[in-house]
């Protein structure tokens, strides 16, 4: 297999210590330059403070890595260096070679292989409005054992068509502190959670419990955005159509969709869920840390 392990990380995991995965896709398409720079050093920063080790997953050389130096990092920071790679390209990508930034679906698919059983992202992709389209983030958490931290679907998704397609797969979305589905840069949408943890180590038995059942999909742990950066879920709805209007109007299609509406609602909201987006990204990286060090310090 083409999976190469970062040597801190292969010493980590065979110490049976904490790791969490962490997409680049983030970086290589999601955020703009400086700023995504700005989210590698918060997100690792807060997994190393929960005393856990980040392992960026990427494309590099036609090599899937899993754990990924600074210099590397920059290089996917670059616009427009590296592919988006989502879990279906990449036999095209490891082909290619070159720099491949990973979505949430080929990162979860590299950190179940790798033995990483927690992985953190800001939100994920789901079903979008009126267009039918369908994020491969979906179909990947109902085949693959993991624990994603994450701040629910992205704002840009149908919320309500996300949670039932996410029911249909057999994946659990679980809140963390919370009784209804997060919305990425809205606190809470209109959708009811059946189940909510209160802690990391109450997370972590998750965890076990995932690796005891060797069930094939995974536990979505949904962490709000901090209520200090939470915005306004009228105003990002009244946001969000006008950018599907854009969209729509300069015929953006398929992967280029969702890079697209996250920087028309950066500039229409006056860069206001740009700092959203990197405080929940922070947020989510810090939790999923103190749980993936829960998990390995607890036996299962």
């Amino acid at each position: 297999m083409t999976l190469v392990l970062a040597e801190e990380v292969r010493q980590t995991l065979g110490g049976d210590a904490a790791v969490v995965a962490l997409e680049t896709s983030v970086i290589a398409q999601g955020l703009p330059s400086p700023r995504n720079l700005e989210c590698v050093d918060r997100m690792d920063a807060a997994v190393r403070a929960s005393g856990a080790v980040p392992a960026w997953v990427g494309i590099v050389d036609g090599e899937v890595r899993v754990g990924l130096d600074a210099g590397t990092l920059e290089a996917f920071a670059e616009p427009g260096r590296a592919a988006k790679v989502a879990r279906r390209d990449l036999p095209y990508a490891l082909a290619a070679g070159g720099l491949g930034g990973t979505t949430v679906s080929t990162t979860i698919w590299a950190a179940e292989r790798a033995g990483i059983p927690v992985a953190a992202t800001g939100g994920i992709g789901g079903v979008h409005p009126g267009t039918g389209d369908v994020s491969a983030d979906l179909a990947e958490l109902g085949r693959t054992r993991i624990l994603l931290v994450c701040s629910g679907p992205k704002s840009i998704v149908d919320a309500v068509a996300t949670a039932e397609r996410l029911e249909e797969l057999g994946v659990a979305v679980v809140g963390y502190r919370c009784e209804r589905l997060p919305f990425f840069l809205a606190e809470t949408s209109e959708v009811e959670l059946d189940q909510r943890v209160e802690d990391p180590a109450t997370a972590a038995r998750l965890v076990h419990a995932l690796w005891r059942l060797e069930t094939a999909s995974a536990v979505v742990l949904c962490n709000p955005i901090p209520s200090d950066h939470a915005m306004d879920a009228g105003e990002v709805a009244e946001a969000v159509r006008a950018c599907e209007a854009d969209a729509e109007r300069e015929r953006i299609r398929g992967k280029a969709v969702t890079p697209f509406l996250l920087g028309c609602l950066a500039e229409r909201t006056g860069g206001a869920s740009l700092e959203a987006n990197l405080a929940l990204l922070e947020a989510n990286a810090r939790l999923a840390g103190e749980i993936a060090v829960a998990a390995a310090t607890t036996p299962r």
